[in-house]
């Protein structure tokens, strides 16, 4: 049972963790921090959190579990803002996509890695934004990774664990770098791809015409161009070293597509688009199976 949960960052991914607990009774209070007074209404009206704030600082005291769910830009100052008033013995963790620059905010702030701070990235999420998106079965049957350091205290992993098990993911560790390579190439580069392509198209000329006459396999591709920008944009400098190595691997895949298809190599064609629905196939049948 978690006392005190304070959820700085009351959206989707905070919103829908505090709905999760509550739905569990794993959770007995829930605060609610975040810029936007409106949201923060919005999310006590919605029974998410019990109390709100727009002060870290005074959301946190007391609190034996903190949450921060804000965008990585936005990590190193609510870091600030909660050092001081933190509970001894309060667990902090994160949902941010990259764990390297959570864990170089919180020594620029610290001084040293918490021994309470557990970083982790709940593999989950939709489109959509805000608390009224969110709900409590978002992360069942999803992936939760959490990137302890060596001195990471055991028992704040535990209870980290133990929270998004309550929630219904399945929990796993890595080291920071790992996950940042990992998600660089499992996420962040099919995000780069959905805006780049959208972007690309809206500044053609015959932009109109395409965009009405586009089916549903492009509005399936391109769904999470409709992601916040302001998220991943601090995602891109964030993890920039690996996402820029992974768009330049792709970018010379691409190449060599485009040069097999100006040469009418139909052999070569073939044996990519093999290949490819062999992976992908091969993906699909380990995710049903689980």
């Amino acid at each position: 049972m978690i006392q005190r949960l304070a959820i700085v960052g009351v959206g989707l991914i905070g919103g829908s963790l505090a709905r999760a607990l509550r739905a569990a009774e794993a959770v007995d209070q829930v605060i609610g921090c975040g810029r936007g007074l409106a949201n923060l209404e919005r999310a006590r009206d919605l029974g998410v959190i019990d109390e709100l704030s727009q002060d870290p600082g005074e959301a946190v005291a007391g609190a034996d579990m903190v949450f921060i769910a804000v965008p990585l830009g936005a990590m190193r100052g609510v870091l600030e803002a909660i050092r001081d008033r933190l509970d001894p013995l309060a667990v902090v963790t994160d949902g941010g996509s990259v764990k390297g620059s959570v864990v170089a905010d919180a020594i620029g702030v610290f001084g040293c890695t918490p021994l309470r701070l557990v970083p982790g990235h709940p593999i989950a999420g939709t489109e959509h934004s805000g608390v009224e998106a969110s709900f409590a079965e978002l992360y069942r049957n999803r992936r939760v990774i959490l990137t302890p350091l060596p001195e990471t205290a055991p028992d704040a992993v535990a209870r980290v664990t133990a929270m998004w098990e309550t929630c219904g993911a399945e929990v796993t560790c890595m080291s920071v770098a790992h996950h940042d390579e990992v998600l660089a190439a499992t996420s962040h580069l099919p995000h780069m791809l959905a805006f780049g392509l959208v972007d690309a198209l809206a500044r053609m000329r015959e932009n109109d015409e395409i965009f009405r006459y586009a089916a549903g396999g492009f509005r399936d591709f391109t769904r999470i161009a409709s992601s916040s920008p302001v998220m991943w944009r601090d995602i891109c400098l964030a993890n920039r070293e690996a996402l820029s190595a992974m768009l330049a691997r792709f970018g010379i895949e691409m190449a060599d597509l485009a040069e097999s298809i100006r040469r009418a190599d139909g052999e070569r064609l073939l044996a990519i688009f093999e290949r490819a629905k062999a992976a992908r196939d091969r993906y699909v049948d380990a995710t049903r199976s689980e």
